[in-house]
């Protein structure tokens, strides 16, 4: 009888535990599904037309300006202004080398974006210097600013 009982306890487990599994797998296939009918959806933005390794190449470098910004934060609460003006000027400002990328790109108003953010990222540095928080963060307000208008016009 304890044989049969746990035959049938280990049974009605595996049972249990192959649905369990099998409604994970719908679950996340259905995910999945919708992932994939988001992402196809025309949501009106122009795309840039890159190759993938141009593609990555951008996102590498959007995701370095993001934490640039984020340790421009960090230092402006810490009253550390000469460190994120610095921050700003070489990784966000108009470098040459962001002159030279921004000139890659064929679609003109995205590089006209692309120079007026870089811009703004030398005003920053420059508003930064002035140890003034308020102008401070006005200056990363305008930033940002170009960062949400660029993502709202277009995509990868």
């Amino acid at each position: 009888m304890f044989k049969q009982t746990t035959l049938i306890l280990i049974t009605l487990l595996f049972v249990g535990t192959a649905q369990i599994s099998n409604a994970s797998e719908e679950n996340s296939s259905a995910a999945e599904m919708m992932h994939h009918n988001m992402k196809n959806m025309n949501d009106g933005r122009i795309s840039l037309g890159l190759s993938p390794k141009m593609k990555q190449h951008q996102l590498t470098n959007m995701r370095a300006h993001l934490e640039a910004v984020q340790a421009i934060v960090s230092l402006i609460a810490e009253q550390e202004f000469d460190k994120a003006s610095e921050i700003a000027h070489s990784q966000l400002g108009l470098t040459d080398e962001m002159k030279k990328m921004c000139n890659m790109f064929n679609n003109n108003d995205f590089k006209e974006l692309g120079l007026e953010f870089h811009k703004s990222g030398d005003d920053l540095g420059d508003a930064l210097k002035t140890q003034d928080t308020k102008k401070s963060l006005l200056a990363l307000h305008n930033t940002l600013g170009y960062c949400t208008q660029c993502h709202a016009t277009f995509k990868q």
